[in-house]
Parts: structure tokens; sequence; C-alpha cells
């Protein structure tokens, strides 16, 4: 009787301790199963958002993302994609070539410009420079060929004064002129307020006295007749047109 119930007893022991070993056995296939399952959304969703970015394997994208990696494209990407949202798909490189191709088409166009511009350039380059003063409009013209690339208010010589019409080609240019007064003989020093102003373009001499462009820091008088035969410009248009011209350039006034 009492070697039954040792027996019994040692039955119940090694069930109660296969239940245990049962119990342990299936909390470790469930714990391992759970952590399997946190870390599949990186292996089912190759085209994510943070695989792309953080260069997790992707197929035919590990060799390219390691060379972004170390010309640091990478971070830049990582950057740019934090503002898709979660449920949007990475379409960066599809985009790609899409920036290759408007920068590939870019400096085309502008080169085809340049290259336009410059051959004009240097078809105006070759045409004769000329200068037209038009006395009834008080302007002054300058023509490249046939074609006006400037044109300046001016005053020009009062009554008994008149700018002689007809044509004549420049004779001498000066930087900052000294001025006398054709009457009075004073004497005015060089400057932006000189009667003469910063630049001396003359075309026209009877020996003794000379007719020109030249500046002025009266500009309200611009458009009138008030000069002694010259011409008067603002410093700034006298200033271009000294640089449009040279020694020889034809210079035609008209009534």
């Amino acid at each position: 009787m009492i070697r039954n119930e040792s027996i019994t007893r040692v039955a119940m022991f090694l069930c109660f301790g296969a239940a245990i070993l049962s119990l342990a056995v299936h909390w470790r296939v469930t714990t391992t199963q759970q952590q399997s399952d946190n870390s599949a959304p990186n292996r089912k969703f190759p085209g994510s958002i943070g695989e792309t970015a953080f260069g997790a394997s992707t197929t035919g994208q590990d060799s390219q993302q390691n060379s972004d990696r170390k010309s640091g494209t990478v971070s830049q990407n990582v950057a740019r994609d934090t503002d898709i949202p979660n449920d949007s798909r990475f379409v960066g490189a599809e985009s790609a070539p899409k920036e290759n191709r408007n920068t590939d088409t870019q400096p085309k166009s502008f080169f085809t410009q340049f290259s336009t511009q410059q051959k004009t350039a240097s078809k105006l380059g070759g045409m004769k420079m000329q200068v037209v003063v038009d006395l009834s409009d008080r302007r002054t013209y300058v023509y490249q060929g046939d074609l006006v690339i400037a044109s300046y208010p001016i005053a020009i010589g009062k009554k008994g004064w008149e700018t002689p019409t007809g044509s004549f080609q420049i004779m001498n240019m000066q930087h900052d002129p000294i001025w006398r007064h054709p009457i009075t003989g004073k004497v005015f020093p060089p400057g932006s307020d000189s009667p003469l102003g910063e630049r001396w373009i003359g075309f026209w001499t009877d020996g003794r006295n000379e007719i020109g462009f030249h500046g002025t820091p009266d500009i309200h008088l611009l458009g009138t007749a008030i000069s002694h035969g010259c011409l008067r410009m603002r410093n700034s248009d006298v200033r271009l047109l000294y640089d449009q011209v040279k020694v020889g350039t034809l210079v035609t006034v008209r009534d």
C-alpha cells in the first residue's frame, strides 16, 4: 500500500514538471515570434522612407547607397524626405532622372542664347560708329551701322552762336578739360562743376575756337538753345558717349 502511494506521488511530480516545462517552452516560442514580428516591417516594405534613407538593404541599391554615404548624398536625402507623410512611398529615385534632364537642357539653352548674343555683338562690332545731332529735337543719336544704340538730350548754341551744321569728324577728346571763356578769357578749373563738365569731345574748329560735346552742371538747361555753339550733356551721358566714340568718328549735325 505504501509502495503504491510513493509511485503515485512520483507520477504526479513528473506530470507537474512536464506541465511547467511545457509552459516555459510555450512562453519562449511566443517571445521569439513577437520579436520577429516587430522587425518584420522593414523587410516587408523595402520602399519605405526609413529604409531608403538609412541604407537598409534594397535590391540593386546597396552599392549606390554606400557610394552616396561617402559623398554625403544620403544625409541630404534624409533631410529632404522628412517632410514626406509617413504613408507616402519614397519617389526620390524616380525624380532624380528628371532633375538630370533639366540640368542637361538648361545649359544648352543658356549657351545657345550666349552664342547668339556673341554673334550679334561680333556683327555689330564690325560696323562703323557715327553720331547724328538733331538740333530740332535737341538730341544726339549714336549709330552702330544702321542701328541706334544710344540717345542723349542736349543743349545747343543760342542765337548768334548757333551750332554749325554739316558733316565733321571728332578731332580731340579730353578727360576733365579746362575751359576758357571765349569772351572774358576767364579760365575755369576741371571737375564736375566746370562749365565743360567731365569730358570734352571736339569736332569743329575755326583755328581759334572749338565746338564739341561736353558735360554741364546745369542739367536743367538741357533741351534749350543756351550755349556758345557747343552741345551740352549730362556728365553721366557724356562719359558714356566718350566711351562709344573715338578720334575720327563721323559727326553729322542737322537742323
